[in-house]
């Protein structure tokens, strides 16, 4: 009786992990040996260990990544050409994103943009730090419509508090007037600590003349290709050989 009211107290605390380890202590003989320190500190670390998948978890289910299970440690470098490996190890500290800045990755349809974008934000979710995926066409459609709804400035809200905001596929289709004016919006947003991954079948160079209207696209680059690192990506399409998995290892 007294270890099923200790296992309710503990759930009762939100300790789950401490629980279910309690209950494993309880059955294992070996840990009978383990002195009350020692039994304490296994039940204190399997709750720590608890919490952090369970944050991991929520952050990778928010996210709404494309590729989900893209992480960087899966990452096939001989397959993905043009890739600066030095550049990802440091990418793969996350203090770009402490320090608010911008990763754009560059090239053809196929190459591994958005998978390396997604592992990007894996890392990220890894390390603590909430994102969340965005395919630029849709993004732009979203926001459009939240106009005519009243949900703009919500909408906004929610894009602004993300750490990491990947926007996939820039400038894939033509931008009107008001769609530069909302982008101009979201980015603005994010010049306050907060970071972006970018990937773009058009390289940065381009972007200006995509943008079209002078103001606003010095605006729009000004807050996002400053400080940024760039990825620029080439060669044939992963896809050929490994639709499913991305550039990953096989």
């Amino acid at each position: 009786m007294l270890t099923q009211h200790t296992l309710t107290r503990l759930h009762g605390l939100k300790l789950d992990g401490m629980a279910r380890a309690f209950e494993e202590q309880i059955t294992q003989p070996a840990s009978h040996d383990l002195s009350f320190e020692e039994r304490f500190g296994l039940l204190v670390d399997r709750e720590i260990a608890w919490r952090d998948t369970r944050r991991l978890d929520r952050l990778l289910k928010l996210a709404h990544l494309k590729f989900p299970g893209a992480c960087l440690e899966d990452l096939d470098t001989r397959a993905v050409r043009g890739l600066d490996t030095r550049l990802l190890s440091s990418l793969a500290s996350c203090d770009w994103i402490r320090a608010g800045q911008a990763v754009i990755a560059t090239g053809k349809t196929g190459v591994g943009k958005s998978w390396i974008a997604c592992a990007l934000g894996n890392q990220a979710c890894r390390q603590g730090f909430s994102v969340l995926y965005a395919r630029f066409p849709r993004l732009l459609e979203e926001l459009r419509i939240a106009h005519g709804d009243g949900s703009f400035g919500r909408r906004l809200a929610q894009l602004a508090k993300a750490d990491v905001l990947i926007i996939d596929d820039w400038a894939i289709g033509p931008i009107t007037q008001a769609a530069r004016s909302d982008l101009l919006e979201v980015l603005d947003d994010r010049t306050t600590g907060k970071s972006t991954i970018v990937t773009s079948q058009l390289t940065v160079e381009h972007w200006h003349e995509y943008l079209a209207d002078p103001t606003l696209a010095d605006a729009i680059l000004d807050r996002i290709v400053h400080h940024s690192h760039r990825i620029a990506l080439h060669g044939e399409s992963l896809r050929k050989n490994r639709p499913e998995k991305g550039p990953g290892k096989a």
